[in-house]
């Protein structure tokens, strides 16, 4: 039986992949995995490693590795996107993405020494990939599942399933790296390397139920012919690319995504390592804090939804950069030397919470409403946004850890991160709220 557009059960349904796959943006993102890579790689203060014949700060390469793993979800996900909306298979592409961040995610158990660095980047990239890559197909059921009336609603949804999902997985594994000895656990690695196999078990296991009830082929495509089957997605990808030239407020609300998009998720990737390295706060409290951006974030995503009925949503989207602003300032003026520093981070890491799922769920949905209400290419259309989005997390991710380098300093990435945030805020005023 068909499940109509808008219905209910359809719209839990894919909110609850949110659910599944926070839990890897959560732990492995940015609470346990950057720490403990931080922490597993540096030998009694030393932080330099030797990887492919070459020297790196442990951080800088952990940098380098996430802008690979962008990079090639920012190449690969449009034609992939395309094939699928020629081929009606989008939901056969999520399912792929998914095994594959999954898997890999559990396949991090095995790094716990800077001897197995190896392993740590390379499936911490392949986990990436998978999660990202997902990520694309995901949203480009959004326009499909929701009315243009719900799509606000329903976007935020998401973004708190996520939130309550992954906070509650991240308890259990907050009581392990805390309390080992109340599970008899001696070794101290062993806390978070479980914690890494839980996430990809129960990104695996919950993502079932949104497969289980997401249409597939809604447009009733016929599958092509075998024969020039990938350069017809190289085909649809470019006739898309020219339809994006033809929407003016698109093509404006790409370029601003693109760089607070640069700014905003740079800064939730880096937050641990720079209070870990910056600023010397301690593991435990460092996760805790996440934790609580991760609680705030549900108030956020649903709190900003509701404001932008009443001032429109790229009004809205203008506060929250405004807010990102003076978050960036008030990193600036952290001083690890400060007694207070840490109920400073804490602070600015509350507002953080605030506003970085508002961002994410105002993003999409305002995306999904400027596509043409006729397209039946939302998996293409959705390829550009999570495009633009992957490059600036590659370009921001590397500028992080150059200027560090360079630098030796993580507030350097930090004002250049400030400057970002006020361009894209021009850039918006200059788009007008459909009516």
């Amino acid at each position: 039986m068909k499940i109509k557009k808008g219905d209910k059960k359809l719209i839990r349904a894919w909110a609850f992949y949110d659910w599944a796959n926070s839990a890897y943006a959560l732990v492995i993102s940015s609470a346990i995995f950057p720490i403990f890579f931080e922490k597993v790689t540096n030998r009694n203060g030393h932080d330099q490693l030797r990887f492919l014949g070459m020297t790196f700060k442990n951080t800088e390469l952990y940098s380098y590795g996430l802008a690979i793993s962008f990079l090639v979800v920012a190449f690969l996900s449009p034609i992939l996107s395309s094939l699928a909306d020629y081929s009606g298979n989008k939901k056969k592409f999520m399912k792929f993405y998914t095994y594959l961040g999954a898997f890999s995610t559990m396949m991090l158990f095995f790094f716990k020494d800077p001897d197995t660095v190896w392993i740590g980047l390379l499936f911490s990239i392949l986990a990436s990939i998978g999660f990202w890559g997902s990520l694309v197909f995901y949203n480009a059921f959004l326009p499909e599942i929701a009315e243009e009336s719900q799509q606000d609603k329903v976007s935020a949804m998401g973004f708190a399933y996520g939130y309550v999902g992954s906070v509650i997985l991240m308890i259990f594994n907050l009581t392990m790296i805390l309390h080992p000895e109340w599970y008899g656990i001696e070794d101290e690695t062993l806390p978070a390397r479980i914690s890494f196999l839980s996430v990809g078990i129960w990104w695996l296991v919950f993502s079932q139920y949104t497969f289980s009830v997401l249409p597939d082929n809604v447009y009733e495509v016929k599958p092509p012919k075998r024969k020039g089957y990938l350069m017809e997605g190289f085909r649809q990808l470019k006739k898309v690319f020219h339809e994006v030239q033809q929407y003016p407020r698109l093509k404006k609300f790409l370029i601003a995504f693109f760089l607070y998009s640069f700014a905003a998720q740079t800064i939730f990737y880096v937050a641990g390592l720079f209070g870990s390295k910056e600023l010397g706060l301690p593991s435990g409290k460092l996760i805790m804090t996440i934790l609580v951006i991760q609680i705030v974030g549900i108030f956020g995503a649903l709190g900003f939804s509701q404001i932008s009925k009443f001032i429109g949503n790229i009004k809205a989207i203008q506060v929250i950069l405004f807010i990102w602003i003076g978050i960036t300032i008030g990193a600036l003026f952290l001083d690890k030397n400060n007694p207070n520093v840490a109920t400073h981070f804490y602070i600015l890491a509350g507002f953080v919470g605030l506003v970085m799922g508002s961002i994410q769920a105002l993003s999409r949905s305002t995306y999904s409403k400027m596509i043409p209400a006729d397209t039946q290419k939302h998996a293409t259309y959705f390829s550009f946004y999570d495009f633009s989005e992957k490059i600036a997390i590659v370009l921001g991710t590397f500028s992080f850890g150059a200027l560090e380098a360079f630098t030796g300093s993580m507030k350097s990435a930090i004002l250049l991160m400030s400057v970002v945030f006020f361009i894209s805020m021009i850039i918006l005023q200059f788009i007008k709220d459909k009516k």
